[in-house]
């Protein structure tokens, strides 16, 4: 039953994913914690594995539509291995409790950052990609 349970969860977060651009930590974590039953760390570094291939197959289809800057890409994972480093130093320090709550605050951050920003002043529409332009 948790073969299932997982590979639920595997095509809900992908689902997600695509359509929010969502998927890794902020919906794998808390899932693989409260319906799976996993303690956070093995949350947490079940999710990174998991993100991996919704992030390939995210990214391959967005650079489809001409919606990722590639450059920005690169930088952003070629730093990320030094903050991964240390941040599993750190989760592997520190309570159980001490990651639920700092997981916690982080979607709390995330969530009222999300609802500020939509409820701004709309930005102007975006150009529609070359492969989606009404004609």
């Amino acid at each position: 039953m948790e073969y299932v349970l997982a590979a639920a969860l595997g095509f809900a977060g992908g689902m997600l994913g695509g359509l929010l651009g969502v998927g890794g930590g902020i919906l794998f974590v808390p899932a693989l914690a409260i319906v799976l039953d996993q303690p956070q760390i093995e949350a947490v570094s079940t999710s990174l594995v998991a993100v991996v291939f919704v992030a390939v197959v995210g990214a391959w289809r967005q650079r489809g539509f001409g919606n990722v800057r590639v450059r920005d890409g690169l930088w952003i994972g070629a730093l990320s291995p030094i903050g991964v480093v240390i941040g599993v130093l750190v989760a592997n320090a520190v309570s159980e409790r001490v990651l639920q709550l700092s997981f916690a605050a982080l979607l709390l951050v995330i969530a009222s950052q999300l609802i500020r920003r939509a409820l701004s002043d709309p930005r102007p529409p975006a150009r529609p990609s070359p492969t989606h332009q009404v004609r």
